[in-house]
């Protein structure tokens, strides 16, 4: 269920960041993505590991609904067990897409967003983490990391080849080249 099908009292803002004051003149022009989270005790998780949403919706005790502006990077994480330990484990780093581009559809992501990333299976997701703690380290925000980095680390995954740490020369030699687009 879409957070616009509920009614207005039962969608309670928890989160509202300054991002979203800028939408206030051109609401009805900015395209959103909207990303389902949810949370059962020790059976299901659905969230976030990075991004930084507009606005996060409740909409009841376990199920939530994060909105992003267009480029807007996130990461989500989801989990699953059963009476036996744990049955999934996926992580999926992707890019909130604009009208114009071409979006993958992803299920609880609406419309759709730019995967970057897909790594399943506990040994992958621990090892992407990793990088992201590494990032973390760094003092960048894994959310400002360059959408190539992304990519190429879903190529070595898939490749099963050692995966390159995102370092600092790396994220400076992408913003220059972001100055200049």
């Amino acid at each position: 269920m879409t957070a616009s099908a509920l009614p207005a009292a039962n969608a309670t803002p928890v989160t509202q960041l300054p991002a979203l004051s800028a939408l206030a003149g051109q609401a009805g022009n900015v395209p959103l993505t909207r990303v389902s989270l949810a949370y059962i005790e020790a059976r299901f998780k659905l969230y976030l590991r990075f991004g930084e949403p507009a606005r996060t919706l409740r909409l009841d005790g376990w199920r939530r609904c994060a909105v992003f502006l267009p480029n807007a990077m996130l990461c989500r994480i989801r989990w699953q067990a059963n009476d036996y330990g744990t049955i999934r484990w996926q992580l999926m780093v992707m890019q909130a897409a604009t009208p114009l581009d071409a979006a993958q559809r992803i299920p609880g992501v609406q419309p759709g967003a730019r995967l970057l990333l897909h790594a399943e299976g506990d040994a992958n997701v621990r090892a992407v983490l990793k990088r992201i703690d590494g990032i973390e380290a760094l003092g960048i925000a894994p959310a400002a990391v360059s959408p190539a980095y992304w990519r190429t680390l879903a190529n070595r995954l898939a490749a099963r080849s050692p995966l390159p740490e995102y370092t600092a020369e790396r994220h400076a030699a992408w913003l220059a080249g972001r100055t200049f687009t």
